[in-house]
């Protein structure tokens, strides 16, 4: 173990002990996490988007020869036996195998489906790993769930297991008792977030993950995106001709809107920025989670290019905000909704990492 990551030891081992694979320019990857699956019912938070996730996966990234990764947290084990999770989805198992077509299909866990270590008979067992890690050249994006950045939780997990599924699924969940999760607690997001920004830098490697829900690109959430995003076109506003000054103002005015906005509810939840230091080096992405209340985000790998990407319900969805301003791509006649949020190439993303960190 190097001198600089001995404050992350399981961090280091993962790296270590990842699968490797790969990476050419026909390579092809969507990486989902935080499905949390349940059982169909009221207190099943993946129903909502359970018809949206089925219909992108065979209708676009099953055509379109993606490979598949289940970034962890794929089934909420937590608040249901998986027997109660088969029954309600088992027609998505069949799904996820189906992308070992296109190339292969791997399946991470989390805290919340680490469980599924103990069942022999579990349908996906023979695709489950810890982490994968992707060598883009000389490079490495290492792929984990993410909640093994919290020591405490890593180390207390086997014991207390047993314990916390018991309370969640009998005793909180069916009380309301919601903010146990790291996925709301802000506080506990960044300082998560921010172990494995620390990691990845000293190690120079770019990590994925999930776990805390909120997407990352680049290291950015999306309120430092979005100011990032407003000082650009500001940058460009005096050097522009009237057209183009008359396309800047809205721009910037939209932006400002859908910060305004970020902020009024970031009061409610503890807003923290995704900054840890002055300089942002893009070493850390974040799928999201699928579980949103307009739609779900997710990761592309395509070749040489990472994107950030939004799915949702025409119906249900506001307008959301892209750095490339692309336009929704609706998926033939589902009423279901992508849009890139943002896009850059992995060779930028390696070259700046090294430059900076």
């Amino acid at each position: 173990m190097s001198f600089l990551n001995r404050k992350h030891p399981h961090l280091e081992r993962l790296l270590n002990k990842a699968k490797p694979i790969k990476l050419d320019n026909s390579s092809r990857i969507l990486i989902l996490s935080d499905l949390h699956m349940g059982n169909g019912g009221r207190r099943d938070e993946f129903r909502r988007n359970a018809e949206l996730v089925k219909t992108m996966l065979s209708s676009y990234y099953l055509t379109e020869k993606y490979s598949l990764v289940l970034n962890g947290d794929i089934e909420e084990l937590f608040k249901f036996p998986l027997e109660s999770i088969v029954g309600e989805w088992g027609d998505f198992y069949d799904l996820f195998l189906r992308f070992r077509e296109n190339g292969f299909f791997w399946k991470t866990w989390g805290n919340h489906d680490a469980e599924l270590l103990e069942e022999k008979e579990y349908r996906l067992a023979s695709s489950m790993v810890e982490s994968l890690k992707f060598h883009y050249g000389n490079e490495t994006l290492l792929l984990f769930h993410g909640h093994q950045a919290s020591a405490l939780l890593w180390e207390t997990y086997s014991i207390i297991s047993r314990a916390v599924i018991f309370f969640i699924r009998y005793i909180a969940k069916p009380a309301g008792i919601s903010n146990f999760s790291v996925a709301y607690n802000s506080r506990r997001k960044f300082a998560i977030e921010k172990s494995i920004y620390e990691f990845s830098n000293q190690s120079k490697i770019v990590s994925i993950i999930g776990h805390t829900h909120r997407p990352l690109f680049e290291s950015l959430s999306k309120v430092d995106f979005l100011n990032f995003r407003i000082e650009e076109l500001c940058r460009t506003y005096s050097a522009a001709d009237d057209q183009k000054r008359t396309s800047i103002e809205r721009k910037i005015a939209s932006l400002r809107s859908e910060l305004d906005d970020c902020y009024t509810k970031g009061k409610k939840i503890g807003l923290r920025s995704g900054l840890y230091n002055n300089i942002t080096i893009p070493s850390v992405f974040n799928s999201g989670c699928a579980i949103g209340k307009r739609g779900l985000t997710a990761l592309e790998i395509e070749g040489n290019k990472i994107r950030l990407v939004y799915w949702y319900n025409g119906k249900q969805s506001r307008k959301f905000i892209s750095d490339r301003d692309n336009s929704p791509m609706q998926l033939g006649s589902t009423g279901f909704y992508r849009i890139v949020l943002n896009e850059d190439s992995l060779d930028y993303v390696f070259s700046r990492l090294h430059l900076l960190a």
